[in-house]
């Protein structure tokens, strides 16, 4: 057992109504920790599951022989993502697994993977199935591609490994995360992605209603706050309302002078095509100062970089 890994590992597990997926994968992820690493700690985090989930963690903390396991019990439901940053706050690994959901359909060997592949200089590695992901989920990450800055090309994700140097970066850049992929996308460290083969079914079970609004939800607020669909929506709406209402005033002036019609008729039109076009315009230019403000909200940062090679000792 000498030739563990030295460094401090934590796995933050989101939990959620998962009591028939997470004995299986609580006992698959201790069995990972505690034969390669020295000193470790798993973080359940309990969304407000009202079956026995956290029973069952319980039961399986009793049979750990090296791994500190802990659960982080949520007041209400909060969500995958506000559930991840109290788990990540919590952490105190040199590395920092984040598990977002318990669907072991990977095979053990991957959890290493990623982790040796961070090794070699990649602050964040993240591991994706490969197979055909949800028609919705294909949308969203199209919209999001499309629609953003940043190079790094987003799908779905299983799981991943965050370096102590990411955490302590995205701390000061935020103190919330509304969204962590794409601040993680955003933080301007070394990431790579692994993708493996599937090891029999997702199970992922049907999630409950709170878990698909919340879901759908998150969806539209990161394509608002990290995209720039808003803006595009907006300025394309505008741009339409400035042709139809030049379209409109050159009909107005044509009927005017050779159709003779109703008397107000004219300035009726007129008006109403130049008050369009001014509310499109204005409503742009409040989008795009949203858009900036939002920048300074959540992209902010000093300065960037990627790796720090130190040539002499």
């Amino acid at each position: 057992m000498s030739n563990r890994e030295k460094n401090f590992v934590s796995g933050v597990i989101y939990v959620h109504n998962a009591e028939n997926r997470i004995e299986k994968f609580l006992k698959s992820i201790i069995g990972v920790l505690e034969s390669n690493f020295e000193h470790s700690e798993i973080i359940c985090v309990d969304d407000f599951s009202d079956d026995g989930s956290v029973d069952k963690i319980k039961k399986i903390s009793l049979e750990v022989t090296t791994t500190c396991v802990s659960i982080v019990n949520m007041s209400y439901f909060h969500g995958v993502e506000l559930a991840m940053n109290a788990g990540v706050d919590m952490a105190i690994g040199d590395f920092v697994f984040e598990f977002d959901n318990t669907n072991l359909d990977f095979d053990k060997s991957v959890i290493m993977e990623i982790y040796r592949r961070s090794l070699e200089g990649y602050d964040i590695v993240s591991a994706s199935p490969r197979k055909s992901t949800k028609l919705t989920s294909k949308l969203f990450y199209g919209v999001f591609t499309k629609f953003t800055s940043q190079s790094y090309k987003m799908g779905t994700e299983s799981f991943r490994v965050l370096s102590r140097r990411v955490i302590n970066r995205i701390n000061s850049m935020n103190r919330t995360v509304p969204y962590r992929k794409a601040i993680y996308a955003n933080c301007g460290l070394n990431t790579d992605n692994i993708v493996y083969t599937s090891v029999g079914g997702r199970g992922d079970g049907p999630a409950d209603k709170k878990e698909r609004f919340y879901r759908t939800n998150l969806a539209v607020d990161a394509l608002i706050l990290f995209t720039e669909a808003g803006y595009s929506f907006s300025m394309t709406m505008t741009v339409l309302m400035m042709l139809m209402s030049v379209f409109m005033i050159s009909y107005s002036l044509i009927m005017y002078f050779i159709a003779h019609p109703v008397e107000g008729w004219t300035t009726t039109i007129l008006f109403f095509s130049v008050a369009f076009f001014g509310l499109f315009g204005i409503l742009t230019i409040i989008v795009k100062y949203l858009q900036l403000l939002i920048n300074l909200i959540f992209k902010r940062k000093y300065y960037s970089f990627k790796s720090i090679e130190k040539l002499t000792k």
